[in-house]
């Protein structure tokens, strides 16, 4: 299997090498080509599985016929980080292209972004809020949008965009091609599936599941003992690039000061920060000056560095679905990949539902002194908490 079947143009075959990919992966095979025959798709499918070539791909070979120099391609995500990101990889998969691209989101000046869409970009990836601001100005024109991207749908909903999705769509052209990708499917991603798409094909590559080459490992310990397991933890993690999660921002940004206290090359990504700090954070973690990341779950949904080695859950999250979104930052592009989660007694619970919704109960290590067999063991053999590689440290 490999990118000639879908008869690439040369230009853009240029882009594929470039980008290092050789072999598609599932989502990309199975949803490029649809694309390319100008079907709407609905894709399901984890955060790392490929999903931003699955639709930049087929839109760059479509962008190579018909008028250039003008809009023509919509990409809506959640976060400026995504938004950045998903930019980056159309200008290295469409350099030889001629294609422009440019990325709108607010926290920055809105001048160069309308100077970049007045001089004829034609992709915008775009976060809702700046968008509707531009629009409300009238400086940027989607009247030729042939091509709308929702990405990350899921994460739209969760953070109150459908409101502002809808407004934009409002203003589209209704005869358009619509992709929306997401990580899982709520009812209302649902609801908002039969409203935009037109008979969609739908390729969904396990989305309720994180992907198989992700190894995850439960710590059971108390509140007081998170740091000193932490650290065990980033001792055994070697040499890769590591994503530590909390709840808050301002937890994220202390736990950072507290790594780097400890001799720890660390830093945070959190909603405190300006968006010049931000991308100087993202700087120093993908290039690897840094190497460990310290960021909340809005903040991270952007982070898209296939180094990541580990996922840290320092603080369980809120659901199950975020679960796998966080851990989903490593075993990217189907490389190996290792998810730690710091669980107290008042996180069991919520490890039992990330449990019934993989399909699968986690392995489970005690990482202080008492043994705490999860619900999900019920019934089965009890973890054999001796092996512990993460001594608590009081």
């Amino acid at each position: 299997m490999s990118f000639e079947k879908f008869a690439f143009h040369p230009f853009i075959k240029a882009g594929i090498s470039s980008a290092g990919y050789t072999t598609p992966t599932p989502i990309q095979d199975r949803t490029i080509q649809p694309v390319l025959d100008g079907r709407d798709v609905l894709g399901l499918a984890q955060t790392g599985t490929g999903k931003t070539a699955a639709f930049v791909l087929p839109i760059l070979q479509k962008l190579m016929r018909g008028p250039r120099g003008r809009a023509r391609a919509l990409i809506l995500s959640p976060t400026r980080e995504l938004a950045e990101q998903t930019n980056s990889v159309i200008k290295v998969l469409g350099r030889k292209t001629g294609a422009h691209s440019v990325s709108v989101y607010g926290g920055v000046s809105a001048g160069p972004q309308i100077k970049m869409l007045r001089g004829g970009a034609e992709i915008i990836v775009a976060c809702p809020g700046r968008l509707l601001d531009l629009m409300g100005q009238r400086v940027v024109n989607l009247s030729s949008i042939d091509f709308l991207v929702i990405d990350e749908a899921d994460m739209m909903f969760d953070m109150g965009f459908m409101p502002d999705i809808r407004r934009i769509v409002g203003a589209l052209p209704v005869d358009r091609q619509n992709l929306l990708f997401s990580a899982t499917m709520p009812s209302e991603i649902r609801s908002l599936t039969m409203e935009m798409l037109n008979n969609p094909v739908t390729v969904d590559i396990g989305a309720s599941h994180p992907v198989e080459t992700i190894q995850q490992t439960v710590y059971s310990v108390e509140q007081e003992a998170k740091f000193s397991t932490l650290m065990g933890l980033l001792s055994q993690t070697g040499s890769g690039q590591v994503l530590v999660f909390t709840r808050t921002k301002y937890r994220a940004q202390k736990l950072a000061m507290q790594l780097a206290q400890a001799g720890i090359s660390a830093t945070s990504l959190q909603g405190n920060l300006s968006q010049n700090q931000r991308q100087a954070a993202m700087k120093s973690f993908r290039s690897g000056r840094v190497q460990v990341m310290v960021a909340t779950d809005i903040a991270a949904r952007g982070i898209d560095v296939t180094q990541i080695s580990h996922v840290i859950n320092y603080d369980v999250p809120d659901t199950a679905d975020a679960y796998t979104h966080r851990i989903g930052r490593t075993g990217r592009m189907e490389r190996d990949g290792t998810a730690f989660t710091l669980a107290t007694r008042a996180d069991l619970p919520m490890i039992r539902s990330i449990e019934r919704m993989i399909g699968r109960p986690l392995k489970h290590f005690k990482a202080n002194g008492d043994e705490v067999a999860p619900p999900s063991h019920r019934g089965q053999p009890k973890p054999n908490y001796s092996r512990r590689p993460v001594p608590a440290q009081r």
